[in-house]
């Protein structure tokens, strides 16, 4: 009888081993081949639209795959209303409001919300802006609260770590209007899997590294200078096996890198400045000049990345960012100001006369935190806020491998889409930034909050991004969310923009081949 028991020992031990191993949830590539639906990422339109109110209402949406519902978060200062709108999108060509979860309990505004596993995490800031924040997590089936986890102050993004093991939130830890309170920038990590207990970090591990972050072009400015309550966490992007997260800290122009499991702060890459005085970064630097001219100008641009996203390729994660910008204007200290009202160095610009008109340099807003560099009280250098573009870094060393120049202006103004009464400012300002798989291409879409306008880019090489189309959104678009097909209630990739000037959010899809 040994045998016979033999040979099904042997029978068992070839059948266990043929078993497929344990996947982690993280792990998207057999559902992927699943549903894979070869498409055309240069052929997305519009199919479906909603608006749920003005100004406030739709600046970030996340997606429930288990409901296939749309949760968007509405904020009306005006009218004292903070809270989700629960969007049926199982057809959406016919999106319709169901219901909606009222967040004024918590606190303040929501400002962030994103879901995993039928779980919903919303970034709720304090009544006092300047005291900690929550993040509530709700049930999606039926918006029942699971928990409420105080983070630091002014949570403004909320993000689940692909396995669904961690939220984190960037903490931006905004001073109140005449600078008597500013608290730290904090990076919340909750771990999910430990009843939801919370590390809150800051950044003192690397205050001593103050001189040496700024010689590369981070920036610590504002009353006090206190690098500690200086560094204000904007938005959070996560490696795939949930291990690693990047922090853009816009005002400070860097990325933070942090090692989740260990609750550390590891590395901060200041992102140095652009230069418009290049091929290819060419700028139209006036609201006031006829025309839309762009042309090379003496002039530094400031990246103050907004959103940020990962994409991982041989191994390397390349790390998107929409460089926005953005300034401190606050009644005990604002730091912009026009070119002509600023005393140019007559040595660094001898044309500093016809430079300080209006259809020159004149108009445009500077920051003066930045550009006197001998301390006699004019400026040697000019810096403008944002970069206008997106570029892509290498996220283990903080190197910058692409930049779009200005690319984004040429394709807005191409479509009749540019705003040239932001030429002075930001131009298009790139905000919102959201990176999936469209058939076998990798896919950027690059919200652009001043163009009313998203541009899709075909990144399956990271290094070397090539435009595909522009999309027209609502006014001034914010979300920026991506439904993979396998999850899409109509089986084909979705993209969704949410608007926060008018409370549009408008769904779109691409033909399949």
């Amino acid at each position: 009888m040994k045998y016979p028991l033999l040979f099904i020992s042997v029978l068992l031990i070839a059948f266990a081993s043929c078993k497929k191993p344990n996947r982690d949830i993280s792990d998207p590539l057999p559902e992927e081949e699943e549903f894979f639906v070869n498409e055309d990422p240069a052929t997305f339109a519009e199919m479906g639209m909603i608006d749920v109110g003005g100004v406030g209402a739709a600046e970030i949406s996340a997606y429930d795959s288990l409901t296939q519902r749309l949760l968007v978060v509405i904020n009306d200062e005006e009218n004292n209303v903070n809270k989700i709108e629960v969007i049926d999108m199982s057809k959406p060509a016919e999106m319709k409001v169901i219901t909606s979860i009222n967040v004024q309990p918590y606190g303040g505004m929501v400002n962030s919300v994103s879901v995993f596993d039928g779980k919903l995490a919303a970034a709720i800031e304090s009544n006092d802006k300047q005291a900690n924040g929550k993040v509530v997590v709700f049930k999606t089936t039926d918006y029942s609260e699971i928990k409420v986890i105080e983070v630091g102050a002014l949570p403004d993004m909320v993000t689940w770590s692909p396995n669904g093991k961690y939220i984190l939130t960037a903490n931006e830890g905004e001073p109140n209007t005449d600078y008597t309170n500013d608290p730290k920038g904090t990076v919340s990590i909750i771990s999910v899997d430990n009843n939801y207990a919370v590390n809150t970090i800051d950044f003192s591990a690397f205050a001593g590294q103050e001189a040496a972050l700024k010689a590369k072009g981070f920036r610590v400015f504002g009353v006090g200078n206190d690098f500690l309550k200086d560094i204000e966490p904007e938005y959070v992007t996560i490696s795939s096996d949930s291990k690693t997260a990047w922090v853009t800290l816009q005002e400070n122009n860097a990325i933070a890198k942090i090692d989740i499991a260990n609750k550390t702060l590891t590395d901060i890459f200041p992102l140095g400045f652009k230069n418009y005085n290049t091929d290819g970064n060419e700028i139209d630097p006036s609201d006031e000049d006829d025309a839309i001219t762009a042309r090379k100008v003496p002039v530094k641009g400031i990246f103050l990345p907004d959103a940020i996203a990962v994409l991982e390729d041989g191994g390397k994660p390349y790390l998107f960012t929409a460089n926005e910008g953005d300034a401190r204007e606050y009644d005990a200290f604002e730091e912009v100001k026009r070119v002509k009202n600023i005393t140019l160095d007559p040595a660094a610009f001898s044309n500093w006369a016809d430079l300080r008109k209006d259809e020159n340099l004149g108009r445009l807003n500077i920051t003066t935190t930045l550009g006197d560099t001998d301390g006699d009280g004019d400026f040697d250098e000019l810096y403008s806020l944002g970069a206008r573009s997106f570029s892509v870094w290498n996220g283990n060393t903080g190197e910058m491998v692409f930049d779009s120049k200005n690319e984004l202006d040429k394709k807005t103004i191409a479509a009749d889409l540019y705003d040239d009464g932001r030429s002075d400012d930001k131009s298009v300002e790139p905000e919102g930034l959201a990176i999936g798989k469209v058939g076998h291409k990798k896919v950027a879409f690059v919200g652009m909050e001043r163009a009313d306008a998203v541009a899709v880019y075909d990144v399956t090489n990271p290094t070397a991004p090539v435009f595909l189309q522009l999309l027209e959104s609502g006014d001034a678009p914010e979300g920026v969310l991506i439904i993979p097909a396998r999850q899409s209630p109509t089986k084909k990739t979705l993209l969704v923009v949410s608007s926060e000037n008018d409370g549009v959010v408008k769904v779109y899809t691409p033909n399949t081949i």
